[in-house]
C-alpha cells in the first residue's frame, strides 16, 4: 500500500452496517447517528426529521411550480443529462433544489426510480439528502437540500472574477469528506453500493464548503458472496471511468477508487478530466499526468498555479502518492476506500494550518513552466 501502510494500525474499527434488502432499510445503529437511535432522516446532517420522516416526501407538481416560480429560467442552477436544476423554496420557508426529469427515452426514469431507491435507504453527513419527488401525471421530479456553494466543478475550473481559488487545506477538506462518503457506500451498506458516477460535478459544497455526494441515477449494488464484481452496461462519465471498467463492462467497488482518484488529480492540479482546449497530449488529465506521477522529483509540477505555492510540500507529495495509487491500471493494487480516509485525514490534520508555507519549484525554469500548466493553450 506504499504511503498508506503507515496508516494501517489507525485504521478505524467500525462493522456497523446499513442493510439493503428488497427497499427495506434496518440498522440498531447508524454510522451517522452516534446515539444508537433509529435515524429517521436528516437535512443537511442536523438531525432534524426530513418531511415524512425515513421515507421521502411525495410532492404535486403544482407545489413545485410554485416553489420555483414556473420554473423561472432566473432559478435555473444546473443542467446534466438527467435534466435541469432549479432553486426552488418549499411553502414552509426551507431552500430547495429541484432536479426536472427530461423526458426522451427510458433510461433516464430508471435513473429517477435508483436515485430515489439509493437515497431514500442510504443517509450519510456526505451523501445529499433527498427531501423528495412528485410523478404527477408524466412528470419526474427530485427534491434535495440546497447546497449553497453548488458544486466543486464551479469551484476549480469556472471561477468568475470575484471567486477566491480554494486553498490547501479546503481541497483537503472536501476530499475527506467526498472519501468518508464513499466509505459509507462501500463498507457501511450491505450490500455495497457502487457509486458509479463521482466527479467534481457531483460533489456539492455547504457554506462552508462541507462537501456531499449527489446524483445516485447510476448507483448499483455491488457483488455479494463469491462474486467479484457485477457486470453491467458501460455508463458514467469520460475521464471518470475506470479503464477495465470502460472495457468490460466488469464494475467493482475499485472502479469507484479509480474516478476518486481522478477527483483527487483535479483538487491537486485545478485542471478538468477532460479538456478538449488544451493541445494533443494535455486533454485527458490521466494520461498528461503519468509522466508527472512516476517521478517524485516532478510532483510539485502538478499543483494547481492558483495555489500559488502555499501548500505543505510534505502533504502535497503524499496526496499525490495516494493518487497514484486510486490511479493503477491494476484495480487489485488500488487501496481500499477505508485505508484513504485515514491516509487523507491525516494529511489534513497536518495540513490544515499550513497554507501560509511555500512548496519550492526545484528551479527558475520550472517555475516559469509551472506558472502557465493550468491556462489552455
Amino acid at each position: 500500500m506504499g504511503c498508506l501502510s503507515f496508516l494501517r494500525s489507525r485504521r478505524r474499527k467500525d462493522t456497523r452496517r446499513v442493510e439493503i434488502d428488497n427497499g427495506v432499510r434496518s440498522s440498531t445503529r447508524n454510522p451517522a447517528d452516534p446515539s444508537g437511535g433509529e435515524r429517521r432522516g436528516t437535512k443537511g446532517g442536523t438531525g432534524k426529521a426530513s418531511p415524512g420522516g425515513m421515507a421521502a416526501h411525495s410532492f404535486t407538481f403544482r407545489e413545485l411550480a410554485t416553489a420555483t416560480k414556473n420554473f423561472k429560467e432566473m432559478n435555473l442552477i444546473g443542467e446534466g443529462g438527467f435534466g435541469k436544476v432549479y432553486k426552488g423554496r418549499l411553502e414552509s420557508g426551507e431552500a430547495v433544489a429541484v432536479k426536472q426529469l427530461n423526458h426522451d427515452g427510458l433510461q433516464g426514469f430508471q435513473e429517477f426510480i435508483m436515485e430515489v431507491l439509493m437515497l431514500s435507504l442510504l443517509h450519510h453527513p456526505h451523501l445529499v439528502t433527498l427531501i423528495g419527488y412528485c410523478t404527477d401525471g408524466d412528470q419526474r421530479l427530485l427534491v434535495y437540500e440546497y447546497m449553497p456553494k453548488g458544486s466543486l466543478e464551479n469551484h476549480l475550473f469556472n471561477l468568475g472574477p470575484d471567486q477566491t481559488p480554494l486553498n490547501w487545506s479546503t481541497r483537503m477538506k472536501i476530499a475527506v469528506g467526498a472519501a468518508k462518503g464513499l466509505e459509507y457506500l462501500h463498507c457501511k451498506a450491505n450490500p455495497p453500493v457502487i457509486y458509479r458516477d463521482l466527479k467534481s460535478a457531483n460533489i456539492l459544497l455547504d457554506n462552508e464548503f462541507n462537501p456531499k455526494l449527489s446524483d445516485f441515477g447510476l448507483a448499483k449494488l455491488g457483488p455479494v458472496g463469491d462474486n467479484t464484481h457485477v457486470s453491467t452496461r458501460v455508463m458514467g462519465t469520460y475521464g471518470y471511468c475506470a479503464p477495465e471498467y470502460a472495457m468490460s463492462g466488469k464494475l467493482t467497488l475499485k472502479s469507484d477508487i479509480y474516478s476518486f482518484g481522478v477527483v483527487l488529480l483535479e483538487l491537486i492540479t485545478g485542471r478538468t478530466a477532460i479538456d478538449n482546449r488544451r493541445k494533443p497530449g494535455e486533454q485527458n488529465l490521466v494520461a498528461w499526468s503519468r509522466q508527472y506521477l512516476k517521478d517524485r522529483r516532478k510532483f510539485l509540477l502538478l499543483a494547481d498555479p492558483l495555489l500559488e505555492g502555499r501548500f505543505p510540500t510534505r502533504c502535497l507529495h503524499h496526496a499525490i502518492a495516494i493518487t497514484a495509487m486510486c490511479l493503477q491500471e491494476q484495480p487489485t493494487f488500488r487501496p481500499l476506500i477505508a485505508d484513504i480516509v485515514v491516509a487523507l485525514e491525516f494529511l489534513s490534520s497536518e495540513g490544515g494550518g499550513l497554507d501560509s508555507q511555500r512548496g519550492r519549484l526545484s528551479s527558475p525554469a520550472h517555475a516559469h513552466a509551472h506558472a502557465h500548466a493550468r491556462s489552455p493553450s
